[in-house]
């Protein structure tokens, strides 16, 4: 949400430590709670919870293997300046995103979608600035028509930027002239793999030239206007998936089943697949609303990975098929989904009992207490 320059939280969850998020941001910035994002704003709010939470950060770090004891994971290898080093855990939250812990564990995953592996393109967020926002347009979606002078917005970006870009998302902050574009593409990069992400990263910044070029030429507003920063980190959109004890499916969405089990309440989001083969959405009819207003549920069992143990997973790569995958991705759904797997995991340890075990009624109890 910060690295990667996301302009707004997508989705919602009905979940404290979401709502307590975009109330401190709002504090923060004096304005009134909205899901856009202020990065700095953020990140500043991410920390001072951290700290309140005696969480021991260590920045500059990523696991490079993982300790095991037959089928139990005990600790972790991790790499930074300081050199190689071993930290072990008594229980292992992966928040990963790629879910790097629970692969190099041994447990089972597919990549992408299931007929054929393709993964969802990925893309390089960033900022222009001297944007006029009285005659600026802001498409939120790909659906988003918008009328001009020379044509619709839309169709001229599908004709005249280069393959795979092809799309018009501009999102406005509360910077004066500054708006958030989300318009580079990358197809056919796997998000596990360095090489991809290099070259993806490469391509998505190349991007950035033409696409101001063809926003000086066809949109309202951003005739003058100009790069002004580019995300840290690529935005990867899908990489693994993990077989866990139960599996969400699109259909549970769509019905908005309410499982016992829940640990996840009150998401909701579109269906939002994006072309694996080019610019906009997917062509299989992804683009179909979630209309259930009351929202789904995810159960305990999408968080526990079958066949590791003191291991649960948080995030995107929790078990799901790629459609149900595509909703649920969405960051406050992701950020329930760690919370009531870090209580899972202190409740594990506190009643010495494994995570199968734990009593969901009582994180359902804690999840709500916030």
């Amino acid at each position: 949400s910060t690295s990667g320059l996301m302009s707004h939280f997508t989705g919602t969850v009905d979940c404290p430590l979401y709502r307590e998020v975009i109330k401190r941001q709002a504090e923060t910035e004096g304005r009134e709670p909205k899901e856009y994002i202020n990065p700095e704003i953020l990140q500043l709010v991410y920390l001072k919870m951290l700290r309140e939470a005696n969480v021991e950060i260590m920045l500059y770090t990523f696991v490079s293997d993982v300790i095991m004891e037959n089928d139990a994971v005990k600790g972790v290898i991790i790499e930074s300046k300081s050199g190689r080093q071993a930290i072990f855990a008594k229980r292992i939250v992966d928040g990963t995103g790629d879910g790097d812990i629970a692969a190099k564990s041994g447990a089972e995953f597919f990549i992408g979608r299931e007929s054929d592996g393709k993964m969802q393109p990925v893309t390089l967020m960033f900022k222009v600035g001297g944007v006029d926002y009285s005659r600026a347009v802001f498409p939120h979606s790909f659906e988003s028509l918008v009328e001009t002078a020379k044509g619709e917005l839309q169709s001229l970006a599908h004709k005249n930027l280069t393959s795979p870009m092809g799309h018009v998302l501009l999102y406005p902050t509360y910077t004066p002239g500054v708006v958030t574009c989300n318009m580079t593409n990358y197809i056919d990069a796997n998000g596990t793999n360095v090489e991809d992400i290099t070259k993806s990263k490469i391509a998505c910044q190349l991007q950035i030239t033409e696409i101001i070029q063809f926003l000086h030429k066809y949109a309202p507003g951003y005739e003058k206007c100009y790069l002004l920063e580019t995300a840290q980190q690529m935005g990867i959109r899908e990489t693994r998936h993990f077989m866990g004890e139960k599996k969400l499916t699109e259909n549970d969405i769509t019905e908005a089943r309410e499982f016992d089990d829940w640990i996840v309440k009150g998401a909701h989001f579109n269906f939002d697949v994006h072309n694996l083969t080019g610019s906009g959405l997917d062509k299989t009819g992804a683009q179909d609303k979630f209309t259930q207003k009351k929202g789904y549920t995810i159960p305990y069992g999408c968080i526990i990975p079958k066949g590791v143990e003191n291991l649960l997973l948080s995030g995107r790569n929790i078990s799901g098929t790629h459609m149900a995958h595509s909703n649920y991705r969405a960051m406050p759904i992701c950020m329930a989904l760690g919370y009531s797997a870090g209580i899972a995991a202190a409740l594990s340890v506190k009643n010495a009992c494994t995570v199968r075990a734990v009593d969901v009624k009582e994180i359902q109890k804690k999840y709500c207490e916030l």
